[in-house]
């Protein structure tokens, strides 16, 4: 199956969750607006397409299905790309803990956006330290505490006791807020042993570490989810 991948350009966001995924299995895709520009992904926003209608980006066409929300993408591409276990019971936990992630990811976008999405940071500033704090101080140790359980419970080096794109996912995530929140994450890291090994054993894939290693994989950057604003983070 050939795959196209739809996501804004320059930006590295909730895009990267799929991108992961589809590079780690060796599938055959496109990133369609990296080539076409991101006027590619405005015709299917416009509805100028058959098949359902996306909402947003990041989005999948796989054949004539039409297929957005990260969760859902990594639903549909799991069993295909060898990425989800076969038993029903742990394809529904895999999409549990996705989904999961995508509310802690929806968490640290507000916390730079706490007002609107469509107001700059610097509109906001004042309202995004008090939300940053709360994040740092109370939403991330729940989410991240949850997820090390996960992996405790999935034997300590998978969140389902095989590679899935569950384990891709907590990469992500883990490598973003290393990246947004440096200091509260470091203060962090001695409760999440199995997170960080999980974060090191996924870079040392083969195909990920290719990945990462090549001009594919853009940097963090202030356009994303995961955003670096130094009074953001834990205060020296």
């Amino acid at each position: 199956m050939h795959y196209e991948l739809y996501y804004w350009t320059g930006i590295q966001g909730r895009g990267e969750f799929v991108r992961l995924a589809l590079e780690d299995a060796g599938a055959d895709y496109d990133d369609v607006a990296r080539v076409q520009g991101d006027d590619a992904i405005v015709r299917y926003l416009d509805g100028a397409h058959e098949g359902a209608l996306p909402f947003a980006p990041p989005f999948l066409k796989a054949g004539r299905l039409v297929i957005a929300q990260v969760a859902n993408i990594l639903q549909y591409l799991g069993p295909p790309l060898g990425l989800v276990p076969e038993s029903e019971s742990r394809r529904l936990y895999a999409h549990q803990l996705q989904l999961t992630i995508s509310d802690l990811v929806a968490e640290v976008h507000d916390a730079h956006h706490p007002i609107a999405s469509s107001l700059y940071y610097e509109d906001q500033r004042a309202e995004a330290q008090r939300r940053a704090a709360d994040l740092r101080q109370t939403r991330l140790p729940k989410f991240l505490d949850y997820f090390e359980q996960v992996l405790e419970r999935g034997g300590g080096r998978h969140a389902l006791r095989e590679h899935s794109y569950v384990d891709l996912s907590l990469f992500q995530l883990m490598a973003g807020l290393d990246y947004a929140f440096p200091r509260a994450m470091q203060r962090l890291a001695h409760q999440l042993p199995f997170l960080h090994a999980l974060k090191q054993h996924v870079a040392e894939r083969p195909r990920i570490a290719a990945y990462l290693d090549s001009p594919r994989r853009l940097p963090f950057n202030e356009s994303g989810i995961f955003r670096h604003y130094p009074e953001l983070d834990d205060p020296r």
